[in-house]
């Protein structure tokens, strides 16, 4: 059972959230998944921060900027317009939401004023179609001042429909049921509204997605409260967490749910030295009562826990060397790497059968030979992650992100699959230049809001 739908989140110090990459779809229905890389800080138009996503798509090769489209608020098509500040792009997630057989490409913009609501937020639909996106619509997020709706958003076609998740500094809200593309959508359907929300996700199992949401950090905890499938009122997981992926890790055809702590303890109560992740088992009757919890001391992980490496910053979920087990792909944008403090590293985690994962896991960076680049300090190579196939031919392909790279203007890697995972050989780096991304710091490759 796989992964259906994406919005993760990370987050970084201070109170910051570093959002994710989508992972790639097919939004032109030529068989071939697309690539979306954010750029929310972009410079459109002479704004700065009105954002940008530029969509790569895929081809036999994998992906080139020779076939791409940067999509911005000023698009022909697209509603409003490019505003200062807007953070256009500052979470993205894909779904078919009006069943015509191409993924739809939703998209956030927290600081977007709806009328006199100030930074009320607002989401955007770009659907696909033969020509790829063209056409797009606003979903009716509420209207509140501050609410920041679409922070983050996921979206997910399961058993019962389509549904998209937005969440913002008011609370979440879930549209579901049919999607017209005029913006229209038949059901509206507000969730708690405290704490924060920083995260959302589905988690699909028995062919229903069930969400998961977390909270931004609550006090006491290295990170923020995590529920799944959340009502009013709510008992959160007995675990703290910043960002979620899903996936079957150990091969029983349960999707499993991974939960990133990359803070450090508080009172060396809650979190690990260095970061963790927790993997809670999905079975018949749903997650399992005691997680597993894994860190770079883990038997196995390579690597060692130091303080600040943000291990679990970032994380996704596939089957890499594809032995029938999704493997776990987590970020630690705050290792030293090669004596360059905080250039960063991703973890590869392969899943198992049986007992903890951690055994032949083994790290990605910018000194794997044949990826572009060299480490520096304050790259923070792994900040966002994610996992598709581009080039259709059955083989992951991981995507990584590097916010400081480029002179903090960004990047984002593409590095294909291989026969036992992914290679840097055929690997490409996507900067902002190469995309057609304006701006100082257009933060490519990872976001953090304030």
């Amino acid at each position: 059972m796989a992964c259906t739908a994406v919005a993760g989140s990370v987050v970084m110090p201070a109170d910051a959230v570093a959002k994710p990459i989508a992972a790639p779809a097919d939004f032109n229905g030529d068989g071939y998944q697309d690539l979306v890389v954010p750029a929310p800080t972009a410079k459109v138009g002479g704004m700065d921060g009105a954002g940008a996503v530029a969509v790569l798509y895929g081809s036999r090769t994998g992906v080139s900027t020779l076939r791409k489209a940067v999509i911005t608020q000023n698009t022909a098509g697209v509603p409003d317009a490019a505003e200062a500040q807007d953070l256009f792009g500052a979470s993205t997630a894909f779904a078919d939401l009006d069943k015509d057989g191409y993924s739809d490409l939703v998209v956030g913009a927290p600081n977007e004023d709806l009328g006199s609501a100030a930074d009320a937020g607002g989401v955007t639909v770009l659907w696909g179609g033969k020509n790829g996106l063209a056409a797009a619509s606003t979903l009716p997020v509420t209207l509140t001042k501050g609410g920041r709706y679409g922070l983050d958003v996921a979206a997910v076609r399961d058993s019962g429909g389509a549904r998209v998740l937005v969440g913002g500094y008011a609370g979440s809200v879930e549209f579901s049921g049919t999607f017209a593309r005029n913006g229209s959508v038949s059901t509206k359907t507000p969730h708690w509204g405290t704490p924060s929300v920083a995260v959302t996700d589905y988690l699909v199992r028995d062919g229903r997605a069930a969400r998961v949401i977390t909270s931004v950090r609550v006090g006491g905890y290295s990170g923020g409260l995590v529920y799944v499938d959340p009502a009013s009122p709510s008992v959160p997981l007995p675990i703290d967490g910043t960002t979620t992926a899903t996936g079957d890790v150990n091969g029983d055809g349960y999707n499993d749910l991974v939960v990133g702590d990359p803070d450090e303890p508080i009172s060396g109560t809650y979190g690990h030295k260095g970061g963790q992740i927790t993997v809670w088992y999905g079975g018949e009757n749903g997650l399992a009562a005691t997680p597993v919890r894994i860190s770079q001391d883990t038997a196995g992980v390579v690597g060692a826990s130091a303080k600040y490496n943000r291990f679990g910053t970032a994380l996704a979920v596939a089957d890499l060397n594809k032995d029938g087990v999704g493997d776990i792909v987590v970020g630690a944008p705050g290792q030293t790497q090669n004596g360059k403090a905080r250039a960063g590293v991703v973890v590869i985690i392969p899943g198992t059968k049986t007992g903890t994962p951690g055994a032949g896991s083994y790290q990605l960076s910018q000194e794997t030979a044949s990826v572009p680049g060299v480490s520096e300090p304050g790259d923070g190579f792994g900040l966002t992650l994610a996992v598709g196939d581009v080039r259709a031919d059955g083989r992951p392909d991981v995507i990584i992100g590097a916010e400081g790279e480029d002179s903090y203007r960004g990047a984002v890697w593409v590095l294909p699959g291989g026969s036992t995972g992914p290679t840097g050989t055929g690997s490409v780096e996507l900067t902002a230049g190469k995309l057609g991304v304006a701006g100082d710091m257009p933060q490519v490759g990872g976001f953090q809001p304030s």
